[in-house]
Order: structure tokens, then C-alpha cells, then sequence
């Protein structure tokens, strides 16, 4: 593949400040536009990596929408995030160089491949490169504590409150609306995220729906109250 295509893509591309280093000099972006390998287009329903499979690249996701998802010993799934167009995905796979989970495409989707060796090669020579990958690990750890914590404690609608405002708050970073938002997930993979059985999900949907806090249609979400969204989740964080 010409990098010369690449090198449009990533210097052109909507998603770049969210996905490389800020700052860098013409030079290095375009030893960076090398960096990225190939891009992949993932159906609908596929899988990018499986729990178990060799590790050699991160994603960069472009297009789509993936879940992250274990085998739990009874044979159910247990959803462990969600990741979203300008999102790094497979940085589990770091620790042991194998992946420890599967992630699927919850729409179809594309990604950006970038083969780690490499990151590490160029990582050593451009020192913003280098702090960019620790602050998006790092960006992950702080997200995954905080999930941890979500779940410890929360009753099921200060759950959902802190999901949907999650969600809205990474989509409106990426120049969505900050109201409104189509899940591309369902309601029983929300439920297996947050801990909480599908009846529970749609129970509290409606509670929302009723308090006039949202308005759903289907996937089709508008908030209608962040601050009440808000004040269950910081009603939470006092409790503590």
C-alpha cells in the first residue's frame, strides 16, 4: 500500500486530533502516516481480535462501533466496554502479547492498523508519540477504575445515569449532539456491562422515560434533563 494515500488519510482524517499527538512537526506526522499498516473494514457481527490471539497491532478505530466481550465459565458473554469511533482498541493485549477478550463490531466499521513493534520503534524517537500512547493507556485505566467503582456500589438507575452520560459526553467530543444518541448496542449488552439483567434495563428506561429525564424511541435516545442525570450520579459520589 502507497503511503501516500495513508498520509492523506491521517493527515486529512476528522478523527486526528483524537487519535495522534498534538504538536507534531510535518516530519514526524508523516513517520507516523508510514506507522499505520492497512485499514480494515469489519462487518457487522464479526470479530477484530479474539480472546487468546497473538497480539502485534492496536486499532485505531475509524468508522463503527466494537464491544469488548469475555466467555464467561457458564457460556454467557460479559460485556467489559464499548469503544467508539476514534477510540484505541486492543491495548489488552500489551500486558502478555496475547489478547484477553474479543471485540466485536456492533455496526460495520473500520479501523486503522497499527502494528506495535512499530509504535514502539518510532515511540523512541518521537518523544509526544511516546506520552500519547501512555496517556491513552492510561486514559483506559482511569476509564476501566472508574466503571469498577460505577458498578461496586450503584443502584441500577445511578448506573444507567453515569452510562448514558459516559456515552453522550465521549460522542459529543466527537462533534456529535450532546442530547441525543442512537445506542448501536443492545439493551441486554448494556445490562451485561452495568451488571444489571436486561428486565432491570428496561425497567429503569422507562422509570427515566416517566420521570421526563429521556425520551426513547427504539435505539434512539434524547436526554431531556442532564442535570437529573447528573444528580443521581452525584448523589452516588456523596454517598462515599
Amino acid at each position: 500500500m502507497n503511503p501516500q494515500t495513508i498520509k492523506v488519510a491521517c493527515s486529512n482524517c476528522n478523527l486526528r486530533e483524537l487519535c495522534m499527538p498534538m504538536g507534531l512537526s510535518e516530519n514526524d506526522i508523516n513517520r507516523l502516516d508510514d506507522l499505520v499498516a492497512t485499514r480494515r473494514k469489519i462487518k457487522r457481527g464479526t470479530t477484530l481480535f479474539t480472546n487468546g490471539e497473538k497480539f502485534t497491532s492496536l486499532y485505531a478505530i475509524r468508522t463503527g462501533f466494537f464491544k469488548t466481550c469475555l466467555a464467561t465459565e457458564d457460556g454467557r458473554d460479559q460485556v467489559t466496554g464499548f469503544q467508539m469511533a476514534g477510540e484505541i482498541i486492543g491495548l489488552d493485549g500489551i500486558v502478555n502479547d496475547h489478547h484477553t477478550c474479543d471485540a466485536v463490531a456492533l455496526e460495520d466499521a473500520e479501523v486503522c492498523v497499527m502494528p506495535f513493534d512499530r509504535i514502539e520503534e518510532l515511540s523512541r524517537e518521537v518523544t509526544a508519540l511516546q506520552s500519547h500512547v501512555h496517556k491513552i493507556m492510561s486514559r483506559e485505566i482511569v476509564r476501566e477504575h472508574g466503571v469498577m467503582l460505577l458498578l461496586g456500589s450503584m443502584r441500577a438507575e445511578e448506573r444507567l445515569a453515569a452510562f448514558l452520560l459516559n456515552l453522550v459526553q465521549r460522542l459529543h467530543a466527537r462533534g456529535f449532539s450532546q442530547s441525543e444518541l442512537v445506542l448501536r448496542m443492545t439493551r441486554e449488552e448494556i445490562g451485561s456491562y452495568l451488571g444489571l439483567k436486561l428486565e432491570t434495563v428496561s425497567r429503569t428506561f422507562s422509570k427515566f422515560v416517566e420521570e421526563g429525564i429521556v425520551e426513547v424511541k427504539q435505539r434512539h435516545v434524547r436526554i431531556l434533563s442532564t442535570e437529573a442525570l447528573q444528580r443521581l450520579v452525584n448523589h452516588q459520589a456523596a454517598c462515599h
